[in-house]
């Protein structure tokens, strides 16, 4: 990997912190560099300028609420892992992309960590999609019009039909339901934001 792998450490403990530093300096066919944060508020103060790939977390000094937090407001495709020691919450895990225990060993990590990072060639399609096909993608998901969308993003409603036509041609899906699903496995859109809209449909139909 030529690209650097930013990684942001989040750990109290500057003993531990320390250790898991060399380790990562040790893994020399990875590019990586790395931030380090203390807690959950230098994290949010830093995370903004220091755009990293991959969160490496102690769960606990960031609680499952504040990771949420985290995600809202954190580039979609950013991966989340866990430092899991004895005393971790095993529910808490679930909310990561990846665990990394601190028994470990080297070649265990890295493994870890390039099997996160790989992404299948059949994922990468969106990375071929604009920031602004993007933008429509997640418009057309959460239900809106052509004429609400091209509102919202201040464009023509002829330039909103082309940029659908370019993404249904680039990824080669047709349906909504499709789009949802790639949206949501390719983390362009939360699974929470999609739930609130299914809720919301619901909501309506039995209005009516």
């Amino acid at each position: 990997m030529n690209t650097p792998i930013k990684i942001t450490l989040v750990e109290p403990s500057i003993i531990v912190r320390s250790g898991i530093l060399v380790i990562l300096k040790q893994l020399n066919t990875l590019h990586i560099e790395v931030f380090e944060a203390d807690d959950v508020m230098q994290l949010k103060n830093s995370i903004g300028w220091q755009s990293p790939d991959v969160l490496m977390i102690d769960t606990a000094s960031v609680g499952r609420l504040a990771l949420q937090q985290i995600k809202k407001e954190a580039n979609g495709s950013l991966k989340y892992v866990a430092l899991q020691n004895s005393l971790t919450d095993q529910n808490a895990l679930t909310d990561y992309d990846e665990v990394i225990s601190l028994y470990d060993s080297i070649e265990q990590i890295k493994a870890k960590l390039t099997n996160m990072l790989q992404e299948p060639e059949s994922d990468k399609r969106h990375e071929s999609l604009s920031v602004r096909e993007k933008e429509v993608m997640v418009c057309v998901i959460k239900g809106m019009t052509n004429k609400q969308i091209a509102d919202t993003l201040c464009i023509s409603a002829h330039t909103v039909i082309t940029h659908r036509r370019n993404i249904s041609a680039k990824l080669q899906i047709h349906s909504t339901a499709g789009l949802t699903i790639y949206a949501i496995v390719n983390k362009l859109v939360a699974l929470d934001d999609v739930k609130s809209l299914v809720s919301d449909d619901t909501l309506s139909l039995q209005g009516n």
